[in-house]
């Protein structure tokens, strides 16, 4: 096997009186593409930003790019290599105008202001969406907005992307655009969705949240994930699990929608 880019050993993680996610192990290599399913509440969110240092680990080692990562410091590399789909993409877009949030991220990695441009230019014409680099962000549709902070996170070049659902939003040309551009890249990314065309046609393999570790499958060519415990889980893993009989804390709601 190619050399581990992410992986998680033992990781556990709660909020205060609610724990999520125990005894993880997780490895990530080049090349993959990994659905990240579960029910909701699951911590497919809350997994999402362990990966990136968001939230730090009550247990447990997170190790990035041959380095184990705990302090923030260890983090502010691992985000630069590292690229973050939000959920929502009102937390991912904050400048005036569409091209100013696309080179944010190009200039916060040490590019010049023309290297940034340029960057940014090539990221939106791939995506089709040049004719927003003026528009305002503020003032753009649900949809508009996902496609816009998917070319914030392109823009930083990053070595893996991680998505909190990407097609959130978005119309089914949009959808289609945005899987033929996905499928054309490169990098290794894990991603969180219930989108069931997204997932049978993206996903190398499949993991799934289950009572707060993970069950890994395998993808195939039909629509099941087959996991160890010969379970069978629907790929978009919309079949996969119920809704959560009781409550879930409105804290936890906040920052794992998923």
């Amino acid at each position: 096997m190619t050399h581990t880019l992410i992986a998680l050993q033992d990781v556990a993680f709660g909020y205060p009186g609610h724990p999520v996610l125990s005894g993880v192990n997780f490895h990530l290599h080049p090349g993959e593409r990994v659905a990240l399913l579960g029910e909701n509440g699951a911590g497919k969110t809350t997994l999402l930003q362990l990966l990136v240092g968001l939230y730090k680990p009550a247990s447990g080692r997170i190790t990035a790019f041959g380095r184990e990562r705990r302090s923030e410091q260890d983090f502010h590399e691992v985000r630069a290599k590292a690229g973050l789909l939000f959920q929502d993409a009102d937390d991912q877009l904050f400048c005036p105008t569409v091209l100013e949030d696309v080179v944010f991220g190009p200039l916060n990695l040490g590019k010049s202001e023309a290297e940034a441009k340029a960057i940014a230019d090539q990221v939106l014409a791939s995506l089709e969406l040049s004719r927003y680099a003026e528009r305002v962000t503020h003032k753009l549709s649900g949809g508009e907005k996902r496609m816009i902070s998917l070319a914030t996170v392109l823009a930083m070049q990053p070595e893996v992307l991680l998505m909190d659902e990407p097609t959130n939003g978005l119309d089914e040309k949009a959808e289609q655009r945005l899987l033929q551009h996905l499928e054309s890249l490169p990098q290794a990314m894990v991603f969180v969705s219930h989108d069931r065309k997204l997932v049978e046609r993206l996903a190398t393999r499949a993991v799934m949240i289950q009572d707060g570790t993970l069950v890994e499958g395998v993808m195939h060519s039909h629509p099941h994930v087959h996991t160890h415990s010969h379970l069978h889980i629907h790929a978009a893993g919309i079949d996969a699990g119920h809704e959560h009989d009781g409550t879930v804390p409105e804290h936890q709601h906040a920052h794992d929608k998923n």
